[in-house]
């Protein structure tokens, strides 16, 4: 018996014989860490095991508790089969999702893990030194009246260069209707509180970005998921009847190089999404963090481009692109800027001033689109390295698509395999993935795992697919 199932047992025992209670907490993963002398990702195996059993519940941070009739439950051991996925938007649901990307997240956060699960791509590939001294330079030059004059909407000479790259795209963006934030995260959950309240129904993909299920859980709101193809995108289809059908406030989407499937929608179909919502006046908060990561040579144009009435808030950030550290996003919010501008000022007030600054500092200076077509030619070649691995490693029945942007690559798995079991399974041999259920409000795909291939190919990442092919071989038989 392997050194988890041995301590889920045990653990198992001890609810079984009354000694945990039904409604009484588990003990921490630190504490039974120290006092079994086991790994933390033993220990969350082990506790992966009793929820599968029925004997443990996770509730939003807060930890495991002993659920309700655990006695009862614990008698159909063994895997829950992976939910039918139906073709079209399902009712509307509340969302219970954090306790599980938590869990998944502190898992494969440890330095010495392959970061295939990773949601960020290596910082080998930022000018870090070449931002610092823009940094340093912007430093030297801010006016005490900075702390004023920089609160939102931000920066001006950041805006303007904001405002520079749409005019770059053809878009003409006023600067006005530009507010910096910390992040594209912190832009995204301000337009979702500018146009809802508690109890409102709002669209989102599936599977899609966990950020917004937390989002959506975190401010009581309702989701209907769009199903998202990993080739063609967002179902247009499927939005068309939700919104037929439910009172839907807002949509919240990815157009561009989603996050997981990396999927990106036509110039056509980002044309009548825009339409479509018009017509039911829906306002789109577009998560466009991946935009720039193109991996063809033109720019795609975002959904925004098509926007005629303001509804569209447009949000993206330094983060994915050039800053990770800076935490620097913006939203040209249409209509809605004043209202997410007020938000702002009563939320986290400012973005960091000093980095409003070195990074406009850079805009101006630094060769920006000459680092982002380095960028991109890494995230190409490291993209065909991932590809010719997976070719090379992965059992029959393994599908894939190859995404046109981004650092994300959408895996779905044989038959039999199960994502989360996966998930345990490569963590214990030093590897991070970021199972399916995450991107998911009902807990869905549980046959899809999404890889990260934004990190340099190494030899170390040769050897975690090579690794991964193993599990999977294993689990498909």
């Amino acid at each position: 018996m392997k050194r988890f199932e041995l301590l889920a047992t045990t653990m198992a025992a001890e609810i079984r014989s009354g000694s945990r209670p039904v409604g009484s907490r588990m003990p921490s993963v630190r504490h039974i860490t120290a006092q079994h002398g086991v790994s933390q990702s033993t220990v969350f195996r082990a506790y992966y095991q009793l929820e599968e059993w029925g004997l443990i519940r996770a509730r939003e941070r807060s930890g495991y508790y002993v659920a309700p009739g655990a006695a009862l439950e614990a008698q159909g051991q063994g895997q829950t089969p992976p939910a039918a996925r139906p073709p079209l938007a399902v009712e509307s649901a509340k969302v219970k999702i954090s306790e599980l990307v938590f869990s998944v997240l502190e898992a494969a956060k440890h330095p010495d893990v392959a970061p295939l699960g990773s949601a960020f791509p290596s910082p080998q590939l930022f000018p870090l030194q070449r931002l610092a001294k823009s940094l340093g330079h912007a430093s030297r030059l801010i006016s005490p009246w900075s702390t004023v004059v920089d609160l939102p909407p931000g920066n001006e000479a950041l805006r303007r260069q904001i405002s520079l790259r749409y005019l770059g795209m053809g878009i003409a963006q006023p600067m006005d209707q530009l507010v910096v934030t910390n992040g594209a995260l912190e832009a995204l959950n301000l337009c979702l509180m500018a146009v809802t309240r508690p109890g409102d129904v709002v669209a989102i993909e599936s599977p899609g970005f966990y950020a917004a299920l937390q989002a959506i859980e975190r401010l009581d709101l309702r989701a209907v998921e769009i199903p998202v193809d990993p080739v063609t995108g967002l179902d247009l289809a499927a939005l068309e009847e939700a919104l037929g059908r439910h009172p839907i406030k807002a949509c919240w989407f990815m157009t561009q190089f989603q996050n997981p499937t990396g999927a990106a929608l036509a110039e056509d179909r980002k044309k009548a999404l825009v339409e479509l919502l018009a017509r039911h006046d829906v306002p789109l908060i577009e998560d466009d963090v991946y935009g720039e990561l193109h991996h063809t040579a033109a720019h795609p144009l975002p959904a925004k481009a098509f926007d005629t009435h303001g509804r569209v808030m447009h949000c993206s950030s330094f983060s994915k692109t050039l800053a990770p550290g800076y935490r620097i996003g913006w939203v040209a919010a249409g209509r809605y800027a004043e209202k997410v501008q007020r938000l702002k000022l009563m939320t986290t007030l400012s973005a960091s001033i000093p980095a409003q600054a070195a990074i406009a500092d850079y805009l101006q200076h630094g060769g920006y689109d000459k680092h982002l077509r380095k960028l991109r030619g890494a995230l190409r070649t490291q993209l065909s390295a991932m590809d010719a691995a997976l070719l090379r490693y992965l059992p029959e029945g393994a599908h894939w698509t190859l995404p046109e942007g981004g650092y994300f690559l959408w895996l779905e798995l044989p038959r039999h395999v199960d994502a989360m079991a996966l998930h345990r399974l490569a963590l214990e041999k030093g590897i991070g993935m970021a199972p399916g259920p995450i991107f998911s409000a009902r807990h869905e795909f549980r046959d899809h795992v999404r890889l990260n291939f934004g990190h340099p190919w190494s030899d170390a990442m040769e050897n975690a697919v090579k690794t991964l092919g193993e599990l999977i071989a294993q689990g498909s038989r």
